[in-house]
């Protein structure tokens, strides 16, 4: 990258900065009350709500990975982009409105309320999974920001990746610690609007070059991929034999299934005011995030119809810098400290959300309701989460600078598959089964986190292979990388088994939680 366009990265970066957490304090709760700070003010509109769905779904990794993905491999990358897109529609048909009518501030308020006994528990357990999944998924955008600096200056030594995680990371702490939920609507708004805008244009410039004729797009990626028809074929990084499958299927599984139950997505769905007001929302963020990928998809043909697939290759084995490769080609400078902002900007909205979230479930289930049960004032728990947020942030720090070889891609699909396999299993019985017990949900949230995390460790993302964590080593028994399609099943099965051993039946009538599901009937804390 040239002087120029590092020097031009940094101003805007730091003009946004600026911006937004001057407007994040603007917009910041003030008075002491949890509601405010957990949902904020709950009067945005459908599409203000959409946008900052949106933007609390979509990464760093959407914009730089999934076109890197894209550019080198094709057919692949394509379907691995619509499985992106499809995830919100089980949000939306599933669990959005159930969730909605039920939930207060987190997912163990919904547990805490459909399972009376053994409460405490099962909050306990919620918020064990909520830590792992926010920190696993917080850590790979702090890696995130020190990978994207390296496309600007090279490998970096300790000192400076130092600086831009706690530089990074200090800026994630104000927002979520200061703004609150208001403050994060905010900065995810202005990213999502970046966001759509950034590959909108982009896309639009690579279609232009190629006279807005989409063959020749293809035809042209085909050609400089140096791989021929392969490249829009199939099998290039997922399809090439049945392990290659088996893990592609359990990556979709993790990532259509986990955002359901994403914590700071289940934050956002209680967020709007009514059920209308949500459809919306999720409907426009469904639309924003297709149009994304689609984009995306497209930007990632034209990084190796224009540039050539070894080029990127040689720049970075990995793809991430195909789409800044490809804005220095097409628009220079100027287009390039563009992309690389929004990158920026993208990785600091996410990691502001995750740490709300987790803070949230530190301050509401862990402090609020397990430790002080119930009886915590509002002034001691909203001290809390601010204080919450920043041990969160100071913890991901330091996961974030240990020197561990591991790919922010590996560190947040295990929090989908986490998610999915711990938090999603507990959700769905929770809303839709009557026998569901809490020794179920104590059993899906602790079998289906120490099955998804063991699966990982013994697998070829620790060991075995030359891009693992340990190269040297080999203990890895499981052949896929994604442990999705054994562990979200064992969740699963576990809260069924739970549930159907556990002889008795919880004190809070089903059907009166099911009404409240249909009729949404006090909730966020009213009786």
């Amino acid at each position: 990258m040239s002087r120029f366009s590092l020097q031009l990265t940094f101003v805007l970066f730091l003009c946004v900065v600026v911006v937004t957490l001057f407007a994040a304090l603007l917009t910041a709760p003030q008075r002491d009350e949890i509601g405010e700070f957990y949902l904020g003010n709950r009067i945005l509109s459908p599409l203000r709500n959409g946008l900052a769905m949106c933007g609390d779904y979509l990464s760093a990794a959407t914009l730089l990975g999934s076109t890197g993905l894209v550019a080198l491999t094709g057919y692949d990358g394509l379907l691995y982009l619509a499985g992106t897109t499809v995830a919100w529609m089980a949000v939306l048909l599933v669990i959005a409105e159930p969730l909605h009518n039920a939930g207060r501030f987190t997912l163990g308020d919904t547990l805490g309320l459909r399972l009376t006994r053994l409460r405490r528990p099962v909050r306990l357990a919620v918020v064990l999974c909520t830590l792992v999944v926010t920190t696993l998924y917080l850590v790979a955008q702090l890696i995130g920001g020190v990978a994207l600096l390296t496309q600007f200056t090279g490998e970096p030594n300790q000192t400076t990746r130092t600086l831009c995680v706690v530089v990074v990371g200090t800026i994630v702490v104000v927002y979520a610690a200061l703004g609150g939920m208001p403050g994060a609507t905010f900065i995810q708004v202005v990213k999502a609007v970046m966001l759509v805008a950034g590959v909108a244009v982009t896309a639009v410039i690579v279609l232009a070059r190629f006279h807005w004729n989409v063959a020749a797009l293809l035809s042209a990626a085909e050609r400089n991929s140096g791989l021929g028809h392969r490249f829009l074929e199939p099998g290039l990084r997922y399809g090439g034999g049945t392990t290659s499958k088996l893990d592609f299927f359990s990556l979709e599984l993790a990532i259509v299934l986990g955002l359901a139950a994403l914590p700071h997505v289940v934050m956002r769905l209680l967020a709007p005011r009514t059920n209308r007001v949500l459809r919306t929302s999720a409907v426009w963020a469904m639309g924003l995030v297709g149009f994304v990928c689609l984009a995306a998809g497209v930007v990632g043909l034209g990084a190796t119809a224009v540039l050539g697939r070894e080029t990127i290759v040689k720049t970075d084995p990995k793809g991430d810098a195909a789409v800044l490769l490809l804005a220095q080609s097409l628009g220079g400078g100027v287009l390039t400290a563009l992309i690389s902002c929004l990158a920026f900007v993208t990785l600091l909205a996410v990691a502001a959300g995750l740490t709300l979230a987790a803070a949230t479930s530190l301050a509401h289930d862990l402090y609020g309701e397990v430790i002080r049960r119930g009886r915590a004032t509002q002034a001691e728990e909203l001290g809390v989460a601010r204080m919450s947020a920043v041990v969160i942030g100071v913890l991901a720090m330091l996961l974030a600078l240990l020197p561990w070889e591991i790919s922010t891609a590996s560190l947040a699909f295990l929090a989908f598959a986490v998610a999915a396999s711990a938090l999603l299993p507990p959700l769905v019985y929770g809303l839709f089964w009557r026998r569901f017990t809490a020794w179920g949900a104590l059993l899906s949230l602790y079998g289906g986190l120490i099955c998804s995390v063991l699966l990982v460790v013994f697998s070829p993302v620790v060991s075995s292979r030359p891009t693992s964590m340990y190269p040297h080593a080999d203990f890895a028994w499981f052949p896929l990388e994604n442990p999705g399609i054994v562990s979200i099943p064992a969740g699963f099965l576990l809260g069924w088994l739970g549930s159907v051993l556990s002889s008795r039946q919880e004190e809070y009538s089903y059907e009166d939680f099911e009404v409240r599901t249909l009729i949404g009937a006090g909730r966020n804390g009213e009786p």
